[in-house]
């Protein structure tokens, strides 16, 4: 037990250091949450899918509900109904499975609807591709306003996407937002 003491005495504190953020990306709280409440007049709903993903990007998205992101006082919430989201965060490459199911989610959500694609998977299928059990990328079944990519992306490029996202919807009764593919620390 001694020589494990002082194993760990000399070596020290064995951690990694918290991650930096991404210039631009990190404001102060009461700036992003006027923002999302001036645009959408309200908190932001969203509903997380996931079309077959390997749980990289969902460690990621749960980070962001974690003190450090702290996205709940942001005035971002995710919710268990798509009826009840403002925009739909797709991880993975949609695999043949969950294509109907994937549809079917946008489908039940209200409009104007905002669409992310999360990942490299997301975004055109990663190392997975287009196949007899994947349909490649989310904007292969339905409609993609951003894309985030990474393997998996950090937190805070998730949260830029985020942002990005609404940022880039139109006022409501102008149609559709224009497809857009975020770029990490572009803001």
């Amino acid at each position: 037990m001694w020589h494990i003491l002082k194993y760990v005495a000399r070596r020290g504190r064995v951690t990694e250091p918290p991650p930096e953020p991404l210039v631009g990306a990190r404001r102060p709280a009461h700036l992003i949450h006027d923002e999302l409440l001036a645009i959408l007049g309200r908190a932001l709903a969203i509903r997380h899918v996931d079309a077959g993903s390997c749980n990289g990007c969902e460690l990621e998205i749960n980070a962001l509900n974690n003190p450090y992101y702290n996205i709940e006082g942001l005035g971002i919430r995710f919710v268990a109904s798509p009826r009840h989201a403002d925009m739909l965060l797709v991880t993975g490459p949609v695999s043949r499975h969950m294509e109907v199911a994937l549809r079917r989610t946008y489908d039940a959500t209200p409009a104007p609807k905002l669409v992310v694609a999360v990942g490299d998977c997301g975004r055109n299928g990663g190392i997975f591709g287009e196949s007899y059990a994947s349909c490649g990328g989310v904007a292969n079944v339905i409609p993609v306003d951003v894309t985030v990519p990474g393997c998996p992306p950090p937190p805070a490029e998730l949260l830029a996407g985020i942002l990005a996202a609404v940022r880039a919807r139109p006022p409501v009764g102008e149609g559709e937002a224009a497809q857009a593919d975020f770029a990490p620390g572009f803001n």
